[in-house]
C-alpha cells in the first residue's frame, strides 16, 4: 500500500500499521519508526474528521491493547515522541521543522491510541500499557521509569516552553488535546473522580513547579486567538530542490493516512477551519477549565485553581509578595479584551465567572474600568436570547450579573453609560438608553421568561436579587425601563390572583373529593408568587427612599398604574412595605390634583420633579438596605464538573465522543 493508501479500509493493510499492532517487538532505535511517523497529515479540527479516524483506528488500537503486553511497542512509540521532544525547543529556534514534524505526527498516534484505551479499559489498566517493555535480550524490564508520568510532564513542558508559531501550531495542539483527553476518564463516572494516577501527576508530581506557569500558557493562548495556520503541510520543498526533510515529505514515507489528505476528512480542511477558526485558544480554554475545577485533596488544594486565584496584572508594581503559591502576572487588559470578545461561548463565559467570582485582583480590575459595557453588553446579550441558550450559560450570565452588581460604583455608573441603537434588542426601537436601564429591562425580560417557559425559582431569585443591589442606585431611568418595572408587577398581580382563585375553589370542592393533592401545589406556588411580589415592592420601595428625584419615570408609572396595588395595602405580608408607595403615590397625586386636568406628559413629569423635591424623607419608613451576595453552593464540583465536561464532549475542537458510553451527564444537559 505504502503511499499510495487512498481509502480508510485500506489502513488494515498498511504495514507500518500492522507491524505497530503486532506481537513482534520494535526497538526504539529501529529505522521503524522513522518511518511509522513520516506522514503528512494535519490535525483534524472538526470532530466530524475525528469520528471517522477514530473509527479506523479502534480496532487496530485493540488490537494492540492484546498484543502490547508482548512487544512493549506502545511504550516503544511513547519513548520515540519522548526522544524527539528533546530537541524541541531548540529545533523551534533553529527554524529545523523535521524533529517537530516528527514529533507531531507521534503524538496524534499516541493521542488517537489513547483515546480509545480510554474508552476500553481502567486507568490502572492503562497505566500497565505504558510498563510492558520490548523483549529484545538485554532490554526486558530495564527501564524502571514512570513512563506515563514521564509523558504527561513533557507535554507540560512542551506546551509552556515551546514558542507558539505557525511552525508549532500543530504540536501545541495536541499537546494540550493529548492532556484534554487524558482526563476524560471522568466522562465515563458518575461520581467525580478524586483520585488516580494521571490526577496525581498534574496535582502534586513533577508537575507541580510548572502550575502557574501552565495556566498563564493556556489564559495566553486563549488571549492571543491565534488562528490556525493554513492547512498546508508544514514541510516544504527546500531551495535547493532537495534533501532529507523534503524527501520525507512528499514521499510520506510511510503512507500513513494519507487518504485523510486525498479526499478523507482532510477534505474539508477549510471547513473545518473557518468553523474551527480558533483551535488552539478554544482547546486551551477547555483545558484551564477542566484543571480549575478539579477536586481538592484535605493535604493537596488544587494548584490551578490556587494560581487562578491569586494571579495579578503586569502592570502591579507593588513589592508586597503573595501569600499564595504558584502566583504569576499577567496583562489584564489583553485579558479583558478576549473576555468581551468571547463571550459568544460557554466556555468563555464560564472562565469569566471564575475570574470575577475567585480573583479578587482580576475583579477590582474589571469594576474599575470605563468602559465596562463592553463586558455587559455581551452577558446581557445572551439573557435576551435565552430561548437559544442551555440553563447553564444563562446561569453563568446571571451570577455575573449578580456579582457585579455588588459593587455599589458599578450600580452607579451603569447609569452615566449611554448607549445608542441596540440592534439585537427587538421588542422596542431603543434609539438611546443608560445601560442600566437596558440592564433593568433584560434582567425582567428573563424573569417574565422564566415565569411562562421555566419556572426555575433559582432563576428568579438571581434576576431578583441583581435588580435589588441595584435598585438604591437607579437613576434616570428610561420610561420603558420603568414602565417594564410596573408591567412585571401587573404580571405578578395578575397571576397571584389566579392562583388564589384555583386555591379558593379547591377549598370548596364538593364533598367526599380529595383535593389534598392539589392544594399544596396551589399552596406552594402562592408561596413562591407572594415572595416575588414581596422583593418587587422592596425594589420600587428601595428606590423612592434612596432616589426618588432621580427617577420621575418611575413614579409617573407607579401613578398611571396606581389601582395595582391597592389589593395588596391590607396583605399581612406586604402591608409594611406599602406604607411608603401609598405614601408617596397620595403625595403626587395630589400635587397632580391641583395642577388641573388633562394636564400633557410633559407637565404630568414637571410636577413629578418639583414634587421629588419637596417631599419630606422622613415621611418614609427606613427599611434595610436590599444587599444580596453571590455565594457558591456546597461542593460546587458536583455542578461545574459535569458542566465543565458536557462543553468538552460537546465543543472540544477534532474530539468526538460515543455518547453511549458517557456516564457523567445525561444527553439532555449539555
Amino acid at each position: 500500500m505504502g503511499a499510495n493508501t487512498s481509502q480508510v479500509s485500506e489502513l488494515f493493510e498498511n504495514q507500518s500499521l500492522k507491524a505497530l499492532i503486532g506481537t513482534q517487538s520494535i526497538s526504539e532505535n529501529n529505522p521503524f519508526w522513522n518511518q511509522l511517523i513520516s506522514f503528512s497529515f494535519t490535525s483534524p479540527t472538526c470532530s466530524n474528521d475525528f469520528k471517522v479516524l477514530e473509527e479506523t483506528i479502534t480496532p487496530l488500537a485493540k488490537t494492540l491493547i492484546q498484543n502490547n503486553p508482548r512487544s512493549g511497542n506502545f511504550g516503544a512509540l511513547v519513548r520515540v515522541f519522548l526522544g524527539r521532544t528533546k530537541e524541541l525547543k531548540i529545533s523551534t529556534e533553529c527554524q529545523d521543522q523535521l524533529f517537530i514534524w516528527q514529533a507531531h505526527n507521534a503524538l496524534l498516534l499516541i493521542r488517537c491510541l489513547l483515546k480509545v484505551f480510554i474508552r476500553e479499559m481502567s486507568e490502572e489498566d492503562l497505566h500497565l500499557q505504558f510498563t510492558y517493555q520490548e523483549r529484545a535480550p538485554g532490554c526486558y524490564d530495564t527501564c524502571s521509569e514512570d513512563l506515563l508520568e514521564e509523558l504527561i510532564c513533557n507535554l507540560v513542558h512542551l506546551i509552556v516552553e515551546v514558542p507558539l508559531l505557525d511552525i508549532t501550531y500543530g504540536i501545541l495542539f495536541e499537546a494540550v488535546t493529548t492532556l484534554l483527553v487524558l482526563f476524560s476518564y471522568q466522562l465515563f463516572h458518575k461520581e467525580i473522580l478524586r483520585d488516580g494516577h494521571i490526577y496525581r501527576c498534574l496535582m502534586s508530581g513533577r508537575c507541580l513547579f510548572l502550575t502557574s506557569r501552565l495556566v498563564k500558557t493556556l489564559l495566553y493562548n486563549f488571549i492571543r486567538q491565534e488562528k490556525c495556520p493554513p492547512a498546508t503541510h508544514v514541510l516544504q520543498p527546500q531551495s535547493d530542490g532537495g534533501g532529507l526533510l523534503y524527501g520525507l515529505a512528499s514521499g510520506v514515507a510511510s503512507g500513513l493516512w494519507s487518504v485523510f489528505t486525498l479526499g478523507g476528512a482532510g477534505s474539508k480542511s477549510s471547513l473545518d477551519q473557518e468553523h474551527n477558526p480558533l483551535p488552539l485558544s478554544n482547546q486551551s480554554l477547555f483545558l484551564l477549565l477542566v484543571l480549575a475545577n478539579l477536586t481538592d485533596r484535605p493535604e493537596c488544594p488544587n494548584p490551578y485553581r490556587q494560581a487562578i486565584t491569586c494571579f495579578k496584572n503586569t502592570q502591579d508594581t507593588s513589592s508586597i509578595p503573595s501569600p499564595q503559591p504558584h502566583t504569576f502576572q499577567i496583562n489584564f487588559n489583553s485579558l479583558y479584551t478576549a473576555l468581551c470578545e468571547q463571550q459568544c461561548s460557554d466556555q468563555a463565559t464560564l472562565l469569566l465567572y471564575t475570574l470575577l467570582h475567585q480573583n479578587q485582583n482580576m475583579r477590582t480590575y474589571m469594576l474599575s474600568r470605563t468602559d465596562m459595557e463592553n463586558l455587559v453588553m455581551p452577558i446581557l446579550e445572551i439573557l435576551y436570547h435565552v430561548e437559544e441558550r442551555n440553563s447553564h450559560h444563562v446561569y453563568m450570565a446571571l451570577i455575573i450579573l449578580l456579582i457585579l452588581t455588588e459593587d455599589d460604583t458599578f450600580n452607579r455608573s451603569v447609569h452615566e453609560v449611554m448607549l445608542k441603537n441596540i440592534t439585537w434588542y427587538t421588542e422596542r426601537s431603543l434609539t438611546e438608553i443608560s445601560l442600566g436601564s437596558l440592564l433593568i429591562l433584560v434582567v425582567i425580560r428573563t424573569i417574565q421568561f422564566n415565569m411562562t417557559r421555566t419556572r426555575d425559582k433559582y432563576l428568579h431569585t438571581n434576576c431578583l436579587a441583581a435588580l435589588a443591589n441595584m435598585s438604591a442606585q437607579f437613576r434616570y431611568l428610561h420610561q420603558y425601563a420603568a414602565q417594564r418595572i410596573i408591567s412585571l408587577f401587573a404580571l405578578l398581580s395578575k397571576k397571584h390572583n389566579k392562583v388564589l382563585e384555583q386555591a379558593t375553589q379547591s377549598l370548596r370542592g364538593p364533598l367526599g373529593t380529595d383535593d389534598g393533592a392539589t392544594l399544596p401545589d396551589y399552596a406552594q406556588d402562592l408561596n413562591v408568587i407572594e415572595e416575588v411580589i414581596r422583593m418587587m415592592l422592596e425594589i420600587i420601595n428601595s428606590c423612592l427612599c434612596s432616589s426618588l428625584h432621580h427617577n420621575p419615570n418611575l413614579v409617573y408609572a407607579l401613578l398611571y398604574k396606581r389601582e395595582l396595588f391597592e389589593q395588596f395595602r391590607l396583605h399581612p405580608s406586604f402591608q409594611d412595605i406599602m406604607q411608603n408607595l401609598d405614601t408617596v403615590i397620595g403625595f403626587f397625586n395630589h400635587r397632580l390634583e391641583q395642577a388641573g386636568a388633562d394636564l400633557s406628559v410633559e407637565r404630568v413629569l414637571e410636577v413629578i420633579r418639583k414634587g421629588a423635591v419637596a417631599l419630606p424623607k422622613d415621611r418614609l419608613k427606613k427599611f434595610p438596605e436590599l444587599k444580596f451576595k453571590y455565594v457558591e453552593e456546597d461542593q460546587p464540583e458536583d455542578f461545574f464538573i459535569p458542566y465543565v465536561w458536557s462543553l468538552v464532549f460537546n465543543s472540544a475542537v477534532g474530539l468526538h465522543w460515543n455518547p453511549e458510553g458517557i456516564e457523567l451527564f445525561g444527553m439532555d444537559s449539555s
